[in-house]
Formats: structure tokens, sequence, C-alpha cells
């Protein structure tokens, strides 16, 4: 049994916000043998999967990590998330669908940045990480100023100016000198690897699904904003 269900195993009892001697208690099993299921020392029968589903009120897919929903819905056919990062103890302390949409994320730059290496633009991989490394700083001050108690002097970009959006601008710049990169590139090597769904499938065999979402979900989302019928429709 894959990794992803001891996580989230023991990430749906947190959520629960109860310990873990009353969800052995309430499962039918001793807390030490709960301990071994969510550490991924031991592995559970089917029966107790199904126990768990239902006192966490998910699917299996959930629980196996293979859907990104509680109620199993899934937009692909495909094997469980593949986790990249290799770091001892590397879970988010929090909501279970924080932690599998951070998986996502970084499984999806794994990918980017493996192909941005097999072009050797440093240029295209410079503009990639500083456009990708502004959105995060965005994301971050405003989560950072949300409580209103935050001193924001803790950011060199000042308030107004962030506020007006130089920020917006920086994500622009980069944007322009990634794409100028990539046609610089294109126009002295003319090479680049191949990016059709089978080759990285084959390339990437567990990182590609996370991306794959990632494409699938945002154009969707972004095809509904252009056209909001195509929801009502649905």
């Amino acid at each position: 049994m894959h990794s992803d269900f001891s996580r989230c195993l023991s990430l749906l009892r947190q959520e629960k916000g109860i310990s873990q001697r009353a969800a052995a208690k309430d499962l039918g099993i001793s807390q030490a043998l709960l301990s071994h299921y969510e550490n991924g020392v031991r592995e559970p029968g089917l029966a107790f999967v199904t126990r768990a589903c239902d006192y966490y009120n998910v699917s299996a897919d959930f629980l196996l990590g293979r859907t990104l929903t509680k109620d199993g819905s899934t937009i692909v056919s495909a094997d469980e998330l593949y986790d990249a990062s290799t770091e001892k103890d590397n879970v988010l302390h929090g909501s279970i669908m924080a932690t599998l949409n951070k998986k996502l994320l970084v499984n999806s730059l794994g990918v980017l940045f493996d192909l941005l290496s097999k072009t050797g633009s440093k240029g295209a991989t410079k503009a990639a990480s500083e456009y990708l490394a502004t959105a995060i700083y965005n994301i971050f001050r405003y989560l950072f100023r949300a409580s209103g108690t935050e001193n924001e002097d803790f950011f060199a970009v000042s308030p107004t100016a962030f506020n007006a959006g130089v920020t917006i601008m920086d994500m622009t710049a980069s944007r322009v000198t990634f794409i100028e990169a990539l046609e610089r590139h294109k126009k002295e090597k003319g090479a680049f690897p191949p990016m059709n769904h089978d080759a990285l499938s084959k390339d990437y065999p567990g990182l590609y699904q996370s991306l794959f979402q990632i494409v699938h979900h945002t154009g969707t989302r972004v095809n509904d904003l252009i056209d909001p019928r195509r929801n009502a429709q649905k």
C-alpha cells in the first residue's frame, strides 16, 4: 500500500480533531496498531480501510491518495499521486487539501524545470524562476497582511508600491523575458524535448500525473471564466 495512505490517514484524524487513542477506539483497534498504520510501519487489510472510509466519510480513492476530492471523483484513471520530495517527514501540518495541492505543485515544477534543463536555456530557466518566485511572494504577502496585525516593514517593497501592482509588473517583465529566451533558443538551436502526452508519461511516470491534473483543472476553470454558460450547462 502506498505511503499516501498512511499520510492521509494521519491527516484525516488531525483534521477531525481527535487523539490517536480516541480514533483507535472508534475504529476498533489498538492505539499501537493505528500508530503503525499512520506511520507506514504496517499495512491494514481491506476491512480496516472500509471502516476508516466510513469513519472519516471519505472514499477509498481519497484515502489511498488517488484523488483530491473526498467523494472519490477524479479526472484521470492514473495511479496515485507521486510525491517528488525526498525530505524526511515532509508533511504539511494542516488540511489534507493543502498537503495534496502542495504535492501537485511540487511535482509539476519538477517536470517543468527538468524540461527547461533539457533545453539548456539558462535565460528561460532564470526568467521562469523569477516569475514563479514573484507569484509566491504575492501569495505570501497577501496572507501575511490578511490578519491586519503584522508590520509590513518585513518587506522591502513598500505597501504603496505593492498595492499599485509593482510585483505584477515584475511578473509581466519576467514573462516577456521567458518568451524571448525561448524564441531565441528556438532560432539558435531549435531543439526542445518532446512534450506530448506519451513522451511525458514515459519520461515522468509519477510526476506527469500532477502536471496533467493542473493543466486540466486550470483549463476548465479558465474556460468557465471566459464563458460562464459552460457551468450552467453542466
